[in-house]
């Protein structure tokens, strides 16, 4: 398994709503066009999975080590056809960033009311999502935009997002 890391970004917008940071993946590797969470692989130089995590996220969106405060480790979760092992970090912007898109790895950088993720309406389920030819099946996603968010990046949402409802960390 490769071992990568990933930032569940997230604040309070100014109305008090709990917002989330996501990406679009740039076309280039493996993980092309898919939304994320800012991360990737370890390199050799990071002391740490989390290092790993404030790393990728400085690189692809500009976030400064001073701009998030980690609450948690989540729990890990590994891809299903690709061969990741990743460690999730849930950290909350403690100021205003401006953004910094590394075009070569994010295509956008997108800001999210989690409201909207947690209405059911946008919770569905397709025949056709998969990771590579060989590999399709029904998944469940959510819907953002007209994009689907599924995979390792849904499964972690649906872990961390009724915890955030429940008031688990101060946001």
């Amino acid at each position: 398994m490769i071992e990568a890391s990933v930032l569940v970004p997230v604040y309070r917008g100014a109305g008090g709503e709990l917002r989330l940071i996501l990406i679009r993946r740039s076309d280039n590797g493996i993980h092309g066009g898919h939304l994320a969470f800012p991360g990737g692989k370890r390199d050799p130089c990071d002391r740490s999975m989390l290092d790993t995590a404030l790393r990728e996220a400085r690189e692809e969106i500009g976030i400064r080590e001073d701009q998030i405060e980690i609450l948690t480790e989540l729990p890990l979760a590994e891809t299903r056809t690709t061969g990741f092992r990743v460690h999730p970090f849930l950290g909350r912007i403690v100021q205003q960033v401006a953004w910094q898109r590394n075009a070569h790895e994010v295509a956008e950088i997108m800001d999210l009311s989690l409201a909207e993720l947690i209405d059911a309406e946008v919770l569905n389920e397709d025949d056709g999502l998969q990771a590579d030819a060989s590999a399709p099946r029904r998944a469940p996603y959510y819907r953002v935009g007209d994009d689907q968010l599924w995979g390792l990046t849904f499964r972690i949402l649906r872990g961390v997002i009724p915890r955030l409802q429940a008031g688990e960390w101060k946001i």
